[in-house]
C-alpha cells in the first residue's frame, strides 16, 4: 500500500514537473521522460513529405536567429535527428504530437498546421535555454489540440499607420502565441489605408492624415505590400482578413469621392455613404471586388458598426428620405439593414465569407456564410441573437479583450469601461470569467476569441508593443487552451520565464510583475511624473526578473481630440496631441509616396 502511495506522489511529482514546460499557449498533455537529446549544429531536420519543407525551413531560420545554430534541412526524413511527419491521427487543424528521446525528436501532424505548431512549441523550449556550442532538451511526449479554431488578433491602421515591417513582426509574434487570423481594419473615418487601382484618390486623398495629424502625408499599402504580406503571413499559417468599414466610419472614402457621402451632423461629417443611390452600390461593388481578388482568405469585413452616430444625415436629407417612403421602410434602421444586405450579397457573389460587428445580427444574412464578431460586452442579448440565428461567432468583447485599454490602475493614457481595465489575467481567464453560467458559450457555433488594438490613443511602435505584450500571452490561452487545464499561477510562472524573450527581441513590454520596470509610453496624454518605486516593498528574485536597461520615458503632450463611441470613447476624457521631437516613428510606411510615417513636431 505504501509502495503504491509512493508511486502515485512520483508520478504526480513527475506531472506537476511538466506542466512547468515554459510553453505558452499550455499544451493538453506534457508527459516527462528520463534523460536529455542535445541540440547543435550537427542536428538535421527532415522530413517525410516535401510539402513540410517551408516549415523545416522556417524552423531552420529561427533557430539561427535566436541560437546561431547552422542546422542542415534534408528533403528526405533518413538520416535525420529531428523528423517532421505528416501522419495519421487527431484530425483537428492544429493538433500535434511533439516526442523528444535521448537521440531524436519527432513532430507529427495529420496537416501542415499542426507540424507548424509542434515547431514552434519546441522553438520555444529552445528559446528557454541559454546560448551556448549546445543545447539539452529535456526528455518528453506532447500532445496537444487547439481549442478553438479563431485565435485572432485585429489591428487598426486607419487611425495610426505602423507600415509593413512592423505588420510583419507582429505576425512573427502571432506565430509564436499559435495565433491564426490576422484582422487588418485598413479603412476608417481617418484614413484610408488599402490601395484600390480602380479609385486612386481613396489612397491619394483618402489616404491623407491620421487621428492626431489630419494633415499628415498619405500612407497606404500598395497593392504589391499587401501581396507580400499575405505571404508573410501564410507561411507562419496566418490568414490575412481585410475591414472595408461600412456604412459608416466612411469619412476618408467620402473626402475622395464626396458624391457618395451621406451627409454630414454635428462631429460626424460625411460618416456614411449614400444608401439610396445606385451609384454608391456600384461604387462599393466594385471595392470589394478588387478587394476580394487581392486576399486569398475568402473572407471580408464589411464592419456595420456604430452607423447611428452619423445616421441622423439620412433623415436629413430628402432624397434619401424620399428614397425610404417609396421602399416602404420605416425608419433609417431599417434602411441601414438594407444597406447592408446589399453589399453583403456582393461579397458573397465574389466567393467571400461575410464578417461583421455584431450590429449585423439584425440583419437577414445568410447563416452558413456570415461571421458575428461580439464586441459589446453590455449587450449579451446579441450574441444570443447570433447564436440563435445560427451565425458563427468570434468573442471579442471590449472587457477584456480590447488592448487599448490600460492594463494596470496607475495607467493613464487609453481607456476604462465604468472604471474596468483589461489586465493579462483577465485575458487568460476569458472567455469561461466574463461569461460565466452563459449558455451561449457552450454553442458549436463560437468558432473563437479575438483581441482588438484600436488605435486612436497609438501613434508609435513603443506604445503599441507595451500595449500588446504581454497580453498577447494571456490570449494565446484563451484561444488554444481547454479551460479544464487552465491554472493562473503556472501561466504567470511560464510569462516571468517567457519576459527574458521580450528583452532580446527590444520589445518596450508592461510587465505585471514589476510595474515600474518600465515606464508607461504615452503618445497622447497627459504628461504626468513616474511614480516612484515604494521603498518597503521587496519583490525579490524570484518575483522580478533581472532588470535591464531603460527603453526610454514618456513623451510630452498637449491638446485634446474627440473619441468615437465603439474604438475610443471612455467613461473618462483622456486628452491627445501630435506627437513631440521625444518620440519617434521607426517603422517603414507602405505608401508609396513616403518612406517612413513622420508627424509634425
Amino acid at each position: 500500500m505504501k509502495l503504491k502511495i509512493v508511486l502515485v506522489f512520483i508520478l504526480f511529482c513527475g506531472s506537476v514537473r511538466a506542466q512547468n514546460v515554459n510553453i505558452i499557449p499550455q499544451p493538453k498533455s506534457v508527459i516527462n521522460g528520463t534523460g536529455q537529446f542535445t541540440f547543435n549544429n550537427h542536428s538535421t531536420v527532415g522530413v517525410n513529405d516535401a510539402s513540410l519543407l517551408p516549415i523545416a525551413r522556417y524552423f531552420q531560420k529561427q533557430v539561427s536567429q535566436s541560437n546561431g545554430f547552422t542546422l542542415a534541412v534534408d528533403n528526405k526524413d533518413a538520416g535525420s535527428v529531428i523528423h517532421l511527419l505528416l501522419t495519421n491521427g487527431d484530425p483537428t487543424a492544429g493538433a500535434y504530437s511533439l516526442k523528444i528521446v535521448a537521440n531524436e525528436i519527432t513532430i507529427s501532424s495529420t496537416n501542415r498546421d499542426g507540424v507548424f505548431y509542434g515547431v514552434i512549441s519546441l522553438l520555444q523550449m529552445i528559446k528557454d535555454q541559454p546560448r551556448g556550442e549546445s543545447i539539452n532538451l529535456s526528455t518528453l511526449t506532447i500532445t496537444d489540440t487547439p481549442r478553438y479554431q479563431w485565435r485572432g488578433l485585429m489591428l487598426d491602421e486607419s487611425r495610426h499607420f505602423f507600415g509593413m515591417e512592423k505588420v510583419k513582426q507582429i505576425l512573427d509574434w502571432m506565430a509564436y502565441y499559435k495565433l491564426n487570423k490576422f484582422h487588418w481594419h485598413l479603412t476608417d473615418a481617418q484614413g484610408w489605408r488599402l490601395e484600390i487601382k480602380k479609385y486612386p484618390k481613396l489612397t491619394l486623398i483618402g489616404g491623407v492624415g491620421n487621428y492626431s495629424d489630419s494633415s499628415a502625408d498619405p500612407q497606404y499599402y500598395t497593392q504589391a505590400q499587401i501581396k507580400e504580406i499575405i505571404a508573410f503571413a501564410a507561411e507562419r499559417f496566418i490568414t490575412v482578413i481585410p475591414e472595408i468599414d461600412m456604412p459608416g466610419h466612411a469619412t476618408a472614402a467620402n473626402k475622395a469621392y464626396p458624391q457618395f457621402s451621406g451627409g454630414s451632423v454635428e462631429g460626424y461629417p460625411n460618416f456614411t455613404f449614400n444608401p439610396a443611390i445606385d451609384s454608391t452600390y456600384q461604387f462599393l461593388g466594385n471595392i470589394i471586388k478588387e478587394t476580394s481578388t487581392l486576399f486569398p482568405a475568402k473572407m471580408i469585413h464589411l464592419g456595420g458598426d456604430e452607423v447611428a452616430l452619423g445616421v441622423k444625415a439620412w433623415s436629413l436629407n430628402p432624397s434619401i428620405a424620399g428614397f425610404m417612403q417609396k421602399n416602404n421602410f420605416a425608419d433609417v434602421g431599417e434602411l441601414e439593414r438594407y444597406f447592408f444586405k446589399r453589399v453583403a450579397d456582393t461579397a458573397l457573389n465574389a466567393g467571400n465569407k461575410v464578417l461583421a460587428w455584431d450590429e449585423a445580427t439584425g440583419t437577414n444574412l445568410p447563416a452558413d456564410k456570415t461571421i458575428i464578431f461580439w464586441w459589446r460586452q453590455n449587450l449579451p442579448g446579441q450574441l444570443h441573437l447570433a447564436v440563435q440565428k445560427g451565425y458563427q461567432v468570434v468573442l471579442c468583447p471590449r472587457l477584456p479583450m480590447y488592448f487599448d485599454f490600460v492594463q494596470d490602475a496607475d495607467h493613464i493614457s487609453g481607456r476604462r469601461w465604468k472604471g474596468v481595465y483589461n489586465t493579462v489575467g483577465s485575458v487568460y481567464g476569458f472567455p469561461e470569467r466574463q461569461l460565466q453560467n452563459n449558455e451561449d458559450l457552450q454553442s458549436k457555433q463560437i468558432i473563437g476569441v479575438q483581441a482588438n488594438i484600436w488605435t486612436e490613443m497609438i501613434g508609435s511602435e513603443k506604445r503599441l508593443d507595451f500595449m500588446l505584450f504581454p497580453r498577447i500571452a494571456g490570449l494565446a490561452e484563451a484561444g488554444w487552451t481547454a479551460p479544464e487545464l487552465k491554472d493562473e499561477e503556472a501561466f504567470n510562472n511560464r510569462l516571468k520565464a517567457s519576459i527574458k524573450i521580450y528583452d532580446a527581441a527590444n520589445i518596450y513590454y508592461f510587465n505585471p510583475f514589476d510595474k515600474f520596470f518600465h515606464d508607461e509610453a504615452i503618445d497622447f496624454g497627459p504628461k504626468i511624473r513616474r511614480m516612484p518605486k515604494p521603498e518597503n516593498v521587496d519583490y525579490g528574485d524570484e518575483d522580478r526578473p533581472t532588470r535591464r536597461h531603460r527603453h526610454g520615458h514618456s513623451s510630452k503632450h498637449s491638446s485634446s481630440s474627440k473619441h468615437s463611441s465603439k474604438h475610443s470613447s471612455s467613461s473618462s476624457k483622456h486628452s491627445s496631441s501630435k506627437k513631440s521631437s521625444s518620440s519617434k516613428k521607426t517603422s517603414s510606411s507602405g505608401s508609396s509616396h513616403k518612406s517612413s510615417h513622420k508627424k509634425k513636431k
